[in-house]
């Protein structure tokens, strides 16, 4: 699988303390569907260190969301959709939460203590804010707002991967579809994924918008009255470059042909 970058402390390169939070990928793309990837990276930009943690944490689920930007990229590819992903760790600032959250700056994730986000001073958590969650959200704000004006945005998926075991309980999905309100879009999908009777499918699993793992779409699609739609692939099965992009090509017809119903 490729992996985002990250460097040890001291190593972060300029080009990469330069690089903005959201990186925006063929923004003239023709689909009206606008891909989202919050937890594409696990890179922690230089002033934060290694947060306490060893390479090990850093490359497992607390820290991103892995395989998740490779299926985003490629049904990006194939449906010729923009895609806006992230390139700091979640570790940082969860982009998929509301700032002022008590979980927007984990403290504990599963079983890790995070050394570096203990005791943060308003000052600092204020900067994270700024400096992570206001330019990602800004930078979608912007780019949706021009789509929607243009007449080419009619709906807005984000693309996550959960762990196949959370706190010692098995998961047995294998993807999971997550809604609110308008189900239209994520019913369509369901539909095409139960064609595969062995596919085992989650509706508003293994997390749900109770969760509060909603407010991407909540914050760009359902304000602007369209239509949301989060996947969750389990990341066992998308560990390599091959097995993102059988994902995609799976999904991407679905996402297709659900969008042209909305």
């Amino acid at each position: 699988m490729a992996h985002a970058s990250r460097t040890a402390v001291g190593q972060e390169s300029a080009a990469q303390a330069a690089a903005p939070v959201a990186v925006i990928e063929n923004p003239q793309g023709d689909s009206r569907i606008l891909f989202i990837c919050e937890h594409a990276s696990n890179h922690l930009p230089a002033r934060y260190g290694t947060l306490g943690l060893g390479p090990a944490e850093l490359e497992s689920h607390i820290a991103w969301d892995p395989g998740a930007l490779g299926v985003a990229k490629e049904l990006a590819r194939l449906l010729d959709a923009p895609l806006i992903h992230a390139t700091v760790s979640r570790l940082v600032l969860d982009l998929n939460r509301e700032p002022s959250a008590p979980d927007s700056i984990w403290t504990l994730s599963e079983h890790t203590t995070i050394p570096g986000n203990l005791d943060l001073t308003e000052t600092e958590r204020a900067i994270r804010v700024r400096e992570v969650y206001d330019a990602f959200h800004g930078a979608i704000e912007t780019f949706a707002d021009a789509r929607k004006a243009a007449g080419q945005l009619d709906a807005v998926v984000s693309i996550h991967s959960f762990t196949p075991v959370y706190r010692n309980v098995p998961r047995p999905w294998q993807i999971g579809l997550i809604f609110n309100r308008d189900e239209r879009y994520a019913r369509s999908v369901e539909a095409g994924l139960k064609q595969d009777p062995a596919l085992v499918v989650g509706m508003n699993e293994p997390y749900s918008p109770a969760d509060r793992v909603f407010h991407t779409l909540e914050r760009h699609a359902e304000r602007r009255g369209l239509p949301p739609l989060m996947i969750e692939i389990r990341n066992d099965l998308i560990r390599t470059q091959d097995e993102q992009a059988s994902w995609a090509r799976r999904l991407a017809p679905l996402l297709r042909e659900g969008a042209r119903t909305l």
